[in-house]
């Protein structure tokens, strides 16, 4: 969600506008997403979005950056185990690496000390590796809640060794403030992507979207996705 709405902001900032346009065929329920869409910007608007700009408000930026290293650092752990799974074994150990020495050397992933010493994060998921593994993505599909997706990657978030530090705390409220904290440090580092979207006159759902869309095809082919014939 962070990236989409980084490319959100990118976009617009250059002027590329989304507007209204006939059905697509890769979103068959637009009436259901768009329903889903509106009930989750109400809930974010409502609720979400007033939590993160208060975290923000409260917590330094030092900080509010260490939770987020915090957070990343265990999803290296899922970025390897999804790059191995993809065949890429020299970017999953890579990925390996870095929880080890962020863990050790970075106090328990607080301050990211790999990337200087040039061990680079590759994100990667169960839903780009069912990709890889050659799963179509099937239709665009907004989920309560998460936001948009699609069948393969809706699949694929439930699955994910991401969720896994949550599912192995016995402790309820543990656990659950651990989700809870991820979310909010994530909407936070969002807000002002979010605000450039607020502003923009333009079809928001179309625009996430077909953003969301792009996205995920780039991803699953690391940069360098096959021509679209619907594209042409």
């Amino acid at each position: 969600m962070r990236a989409l709405l980084a490319l959100a902001a990118l976009l617009l900032a250059s002027g590329c506008v989304t507007v209204p346009g006939p059905p697509n065929p890769r979103d068959p329920w637009e009436s259901y997403n768009r329903t889903v869409y509106n009930f989750n910007d109400a809930a974010d608007k409502a609720v979400l979005k007033p939590i993160a700009q208060g975290y923000e408000f409260v917590l330094p930026a030092f900080a509010r950056q260490g939770v987020r290293n915090f957070f990343d650092n265990l999803k290296d752990v899922n970025n390897g185990i999804n790059n191995i799974l993809q065949g890429k074994v020299k970017e999953g150990f890579s990925d390996f690496g870095r929880f080890g020495f962020n863990s050790v050397v970075g106090i328990f992933g607080l301050w990211d000390v790999a990337t200087p010493l040039g061990l680079e994060r590759h994100d990667e998921d169960f839903g780009q590796t069912l990709g890889v593994w050659g799963v179509p993505p099937g239709p665009f599909l907004m989920l309560p809640i998460f936001g948009p997706s699609n069948p393969r990657d809706a699949v694929g978030r439930f699955v994910d060794p991401s969720y896994a530090y949550n599912r192995t705390i016995s402790d309820i409220a543990v656990r659950n403030s651990l989700y809870f904290t991820d979310v909010v440090s994530v909407r936070a580092s969002l807000l002002k992507a979010g605000n450039i979207l607020d502003d923009a006159a333009l079809d928001r759902y179309s625009f996430v979207r077909d953003s969301f869309m792009q996205r995920r095809q780039n991803l699953v082919y690391d940069g360098k996705p096959p021509k679209d014939p619907d594209d042409e």
